[in-house]
Order: structure tokens, then C-alpha cells, then sequence
């Protein structure tokens, strides 16, 4: 299905996990994809050697979504095409703490480099591409489509820090306030992820810990399964595609029914 031909699509946090998983994806239904990382080069190139290998044109840019002049690179990147029809905020980071009780666990600079990039950064990069994504409603008729990876800690306070919920928390609610504000040429949504099995727990933890983490989810969802990068991707396809075409502000939980707590 190439239903996204011909669309520019920047996907921040791109090289790994979850982020790749929606390049990949984007790139399978026929869009460009602007790749992007600040760490893992080696990552990153990986990932867009697989978007190109389902035919898609691709650009890697190092930035950090923290810094302005990062985001002013990828908008670059994307001005260079002309203008932007996807945007998916995807960066994030945490700091593991998961006693939520233990309130020496986190410093001040825990909380502000957390919401520098989880929540500053989303903002910022929708600072710097709002005119290219208003271009390409201008050129096609057609809202482009913001998407920002959320998680189901910003909605029910748990995850791998008090840090990680609030500025999740944080996104959930600007999410709200720019769809309103960027409609009717931007749509503006959330995914809200529970666990997914990526590198993101297992850096935090040794292999049995994380064995024994996905048995553990695997037993409290709904679903009896523990999420994989591709399975939430699939549903932020949903909302990079025509089919959300009248969906805004909506955040939705992708997490295999884990919020039921069984």
C-alpha cells in the first residue's frame, strides 16, 4: 500500500526502537522520510538504509530536540523538499527511578533535562516546521499530521520515573492545546504506549531482570502479550495516514490493555 506517496515525513528519535519502527513503516506506504538521532549514528544509518530499501528517498540529520538550533536543522532538512506533510515528535528520554516514593531519587536536573526533551523539544520542533507543514495544507487541501509519542505514564502517573510521568503528563496536555490552536492545516495527536520491549528498558536493566519484566507485563495486560516496536507503529499509522483524516487531540492508549491493570 502506498498510500503516503510523495509525502515528507520527519520522524524524530529516529535510529531505534519505536521511531524506527514508524520510518520504516512511513517509508513501506511510500513517504520520504527525514531520519533523525543524536547519539547513535551507526543506528541511524541502519535505519535508513531500511527505508530506502522500501524505496524511499532519505535524509539523516544529527540534532538534539532540546537545542533550537537542532530543530532549525531538521526543518532545513525538510525545507529542502519544499515542505513537510508528517511530523512525528518521537525523542524522548528518562531517568530511571521507579520507587516513585523515593523522593531522593531524582535532582533537579533529572526534572529539567526530562522536560527539556519531552516536552520543550516537541514544542520546539513544531516552532520551527509549523510554515512547512502549513505549506503542504496550502499545496494539498489536506491537513498535515502531527504525532507525538507519548506514554501511558503521562496518564495513569506510573512508569520509570515520577520525572518520566510528569513530562508525559506535560505532552498529553499541549497535545490538546495544539490541535486546537494549529486547526484547521495541522492535526495534532497522541500515542500513548505501555511497555514496549526496545532498547529503552533493556539499557536499564541485565537480561534476566528484562525477561523477567516482559513476563510480568505479559501477565497484567489484557492481552496477555507484551508490545514490540511494530505493534504500536502500526497504530501510529492510523494517525499519520487519511484514515485519522478528521481526528485531532485525541490521545490513545496502545498498550495492550495494560491500564486495565488484570
Amino acid at each position: 500500500m502506498a498510500d503516503l506517496d510523495g509525502r515528507i515525513a520527519l520522524v524524530t528519535g529516529s535510529a531505534t526502537g519505536l521511531g524506527r519502527s514508524i520510518a520504516v513503516k512511513l517509508a513501506e506506504r511510500g513517504a520520504d522520510v527525514i531520519i533523525n538521532y543524536s547519539r547513535s549514528s551507526k543506528e541511524a544509518e541502519e535505519a535508513a538504509d531500511l527505508c530506502r530499501d522500501a524505496g524511499s528517498q532519505v535524509e539523516v540529520v544529527k540534532a538534539n530536540v532540546a537545542d533550537p538550533e537542532g530543530c532549525k536543522a531538521l526543518a532545513e532538512a525538510a525545507a529542502r523538499r519544499g515542505r513537510l506533510d508528517i511530523l512525528v515528535n518521537n525523542a524522548g528520554i528518562t531517568r530511571h527511578a521507579r520507587d516513585h516514593s523515593d523522593l531522593d531519587a531524582l535532582s533537579k536536573a533529572d526534572f529539567m533535562d526530562t522536560y527539556e526533551v519531552n516536552v520543550v523539544g516537541p514544542y520546539l520542533m513544531l516552532q520551527a516546521t509549523k510554515s512547512l507543514l502549513v505549506a503542504a495544507h496550502e499545496t494539498t487541501k489536506r491537513a498535515s499530521t502531527v504525532l507525538n509519542t507519548s506514554s501511558i505514564a503521562g496518564i495513569k502517573g506510573i512508569g520509570s520515573s515520577v520525572a518520566y510521568a510528569a513530562t508525559k503528563g506535560a505532552l498529553n496536555t499541549m497535545t490538546l492545546s495544539l490541535a486546537r490552536a494549529l486547526a484547521p492545516a495541522i492535526r495534532v495527536n497522541a500515542i500513548c504506549p505501555g511497555f514496549i520491549a526496545t532498547r529503552w528498558f533493556k539499557d536499564a536493566m541485565d537480561e534476566d531482570a528484562f525477561e523477567q519484566t516482559v513476563q510480568a507485563v505479559e501477565a497484567k495486560c489484557a492481552l496477555g502479550v507484551a508490545s514490540g516496536p511494530d505493534d504500536i507503529a502500526d497504530a501510529a499509522l492510523f494517525f499519520l495516514s487519511d484514515a485519522s483524516r478528521h481526528v485531532t487531540g485525541e490521545l490513545l492508549l496502545v498498550d495492550a490493555g495494560m491500564h486495565l491493570n488484570r
